[in-house]
Formats: structure tokens, sequence, C-alpha cells
């Protein structure tokens, strides 16, 4: 490409896009013959997890090494990743939506017994049995750590401006904390939970918004901390550019206005 007449990158030929969706196809398949007890079901589940893993490591890496060791994270480039990425958080917030969806329909017409044929009694909300959350115990801390971090990791995003790496890294830091604080406060919230999943149609909604939500959260925490390591390693020093960081961040805030969300309809309006 010597006479390149463009300011694109053509990306060189990959392994990765291809061992990638294999090693989704080995998460997706263990961890449903893992849910139906099949012998076998484990070890794939663990086999895909981390060939998974090791998988987008080496792609990342790529892509970290063409915009600082190749230079070729122009501003044509840098437009269309961005696109990419606004992009990939609004299927997120369409994730999430079907989500509130399920709950506001089981919240505002709860299903009465015998519903559909001669409705004997009118549903109530939350269902009988189910004990539900205190919102002004654990999840309003939560409330208050995720938006302590939504701080810390606006504190990083402008010292990074400022090309103060110091700053950048300590803010950084206490981001990653705040996210495995979180995490393991969630942790501990499902562990004194008085019902399970499988305990009807509040149970199911709550645990799999709250717990995607969770998922995220240790997805963010980890973008973060590579972004930490980045950091410290100078990576983002002025000059390379920080679209790795600038992706984080966003993500990051998409978390916490998830997270406000939740709080408020599931936890504090949802009782």
């Amino acid at each position: 490409m010597a006479n390149k007449q463009h300011p694109f990158h053509l990306v060189d030929l990959s392994p990765w896009p291809i061992l990638t969706a294999f090693s989704m196809l080995l998460v997706t398949s263990g961890s449903v013959m893992f849910m139906h007890n099949y012998f076998t079901g484990e070890y794939l589940l663990g086999l895909g997890v981390c060939s998974l893993l090791y998988c987008l490591y080496h792609w990342w890496r790529d892509v970290v090494n063409e915009g600082i060791i190749g230079k070729h994270h122009t501003k044509p480039v840098r437009t269309g990743l961005r696109i990419g990425m606004a992009l990939f958080i609004l299927s997120e917030i369409m994730f999430f939506a079907a989500f509130f969806g399920s709950f506001f329909k089981a919240h505002l017409a709860p299903v009465g017994i015998l519903d559909g044929v001669w409705v004997v009694k009118e549903g109530v909300w939350p269902p009988a049995g189910i004990e539900t959350f205190d919102p002004w115990d654990i999840p309003f801390l939560n409330t208050l750590i995720l938006l302590l971090s939504g701080t810390t990791v606006t504190w990083a995003h402008y010292a990074m401006e400022e090309n103060n790496q110091k700053d950048c890294v300590t803010a950084l830091g206490y981001t990653v904390l705040l996210g495995i604080l979180f995490t393991t406060m969630q942790a501990y919230e499902y562990h004194h939970a008085k019902f399970k999943l499988s305990d009807g149609i509040y149970a199911a909604n709550f645990y799999l918004a709250t717990g995607f939500h969770g998922l995220h959260v240790i997805i963010g925490t980890i973008f973060l901390a590579v972004c930490y390591f980045r950091a410290k390693n100078g990576d983002f020093v002025k000059g390379n550019g920080y679209l790795g960081f600038e992706f984080a961040a966003w993500y990051w805030h998409f978390v916490d206005v998830v997270w406000l969300f939740l709080f408020t309809f599931i936890y504090v309006l949802g009782r």
C-alpha cells in the first residue's frame, strides 16, 4: 500500500474474529450443557471462557498496536470507531429496555389467579411470599459507590486531556476499586436474599435485570483496569490518543445511568 491515497486503515488479515466466534460457540454450548447437567458441560464452558479471554486479549492488543505503533488511527478511523462504540451502547440500551419492559408489565398489571379464564383474585405486586430488599440499605450504598466512580472516571478523563499522567493513574485506580466494591456489595446482597431466581416473576425480573447489570459492572471494571495499566505504561500520553479510555468512560457512564433506573424502578418503586 505504498501509494495509499486515503486516510482509512485497511486491516491486516487476522485469525482472531473467527477464533473468537468459535470460542463464543463453546461458551454458549457449554453453558446450556452445564445448566442441563451434562457431564461435559462444565469442561466445555471452562474451555470456552479461557479461549475467549485469550482471543480477546490478543485481538485488543493488535488494535492498540495499530493505533500506537502503526499510527493507523487517523481522524476518519477514530470517527468510525466512535460511531461503532455508540451503536454498541445503543444496542445495550435496547437489551436493558427488554428487562424494564418485562418488569413494568408484571408490576403494572400483575396476573391474578385463573387470569384469562375467570379471575377469582386480583394479582398483587410484589407477589405473595416475596420479601423485597430495603432500597435504603445496600442498594443505596451501591448507588453512592457508582456515582462516586462516575466522578473519579471523569477526573481521570480531565487529567488525561491535560497530560497529567499521575492524576490519571490515581483516578483510574480509585475507579477500579469502586467497581470491585460495588460487585462485592452486590454479591453480599444476593447471598442474603430471601428469594431465589425460580421464585416467580418478581425474582426472575429482579435477578436478570440486576444480575446482567452486575455483569456489565465487572466487564467495565476490567475495561478500566486495562486502561489503568496502559496509563501507567504511558500509552495515553499526549500524541498517542486515548480512544481506549474514552470508550471505557462511555461504557462506565452507561453502567451508572442504568443503575439509577434500576434503583429507582426496581428497588424503590417496585417494592
